[in-house]
């Protein structure tokens, strides 16, 4: 008996197919499980809008402009006493810094925060 030159490649794709199928099937578990996972981060992002000055400068603002306010790619925000520039800065951003890292609602706790850093 010979071997059928042409089996080998059936084998193939019946085994090609049957990845696809199930790795289809885990998508679709994925999918659902990645919705639920966004769903969480939103209610966090609502959280989040009451936090404290100082945790919201923690989470958004440390990085650039250092754990003491001294300054780093962002400037010092020691000394800073202007509050319609704060506001100005926080709301619209200014060069590297982009605006909107501050819940609407903060946006004034977080100006006295900062006109008050000595």
């Amino acid at each position: 008996m010979k071997n059928n030159a042409v089996m080998p490649y059936i084998v193939i794709m019946v085994l090609g197919l049957t990845l696809v199928f199930f790795l289809s099937i885990k998508g679709i578990g994925d999918a659902d499980k990645m919705a639920k996972e966004k769903e969480g981060n939103e209610k966090t992002e609502e959280t989040a809008s009451n936090d404290k000055p100082e945790d919201i400068y923690k989470n958004q603002c440390l990085s650039c402009h250092g754990g003491n306010y001294e300054g780093g790619a962002g400037p010092k925000l020691v000394g800073v006493k202007d509050k319609e520039l704060i506001k100005d800065r926080i709301v619209n951003g200014k060069g590297i810094m982009p605006g909107g890292l501050v819940p609407e609602d903060k946006v004034d706790e977080m100006v006295e925060f900062i006109a008050g850093l000595e």
